[in-house]
């Protein structure tokens, strides 16, 4: 599959959420989406970003955005993540990595010269057709909500 760029259909995505709730894209058809990938929940990076999202939530609604996080924990550990940070978005439980893998997000990565399989940290902003409108492959944890509303 080569790389998502914008412009592109935003491939289907069809997971269970932190409730083990059914999620589809199709549920927000008619509204902008905010589709984050991220590697771990409470880690030092993947919580800055969620908490810069939810300090920032009130700005997504007013301008129609609906936030999905997206990782490989597990649903109890998203229900923890979210009850600790009071995050006021919905996280897949993306244990198989398929959605991952679908956007790009899962992939080879390197730490101190080891080559190891894992998330790739990246954001798709979706609009209300479902096609994707941009692609944030360098995300600043801290100022992500800022990088997403630039442009």
């Amino acid at each position: 599959m080569s790389a998502l760029k914008p412009g592109d259909p935003a491939p289907p995505v069809d997971a269970v959420d932190q409730n083990g709730e059914r999620i589809t894209l199709e549920d927000f058809k008619g509204k902008k989406v905010v589709l984050y990938f991220y590697p771990k929940d409470q880690t030092p990076g993947c919580t800055a970003e969620a908490c810069d999202l939810r300090d920032h939530y009130a700005q997504f609604r007013q301008q129609g955005y609906e936030i999905i996080g997206v990782s490989a924990d597990s649903e109890e550990s998203h229900r923890k993540f979210i009850s600790k940070y009071d995050l006021p978005f919905r996280l897949i439980s993306d244990v198989d990595k398929k959605v991952m893998q679908d956007y790009g997000a899962w992939g080879e990565k390197k730490l101190y010269g080891k080559s190891y399989m894992g998330t790739i940290r990246k954001t798709f902003i979706i609009n209300e057709k479902g096609v994707i409108e941009k692609i944030i492959d360098k995300v600043d944890t801290k100022k992500h909500s800022q990088q997403i509303f630039s442009e």
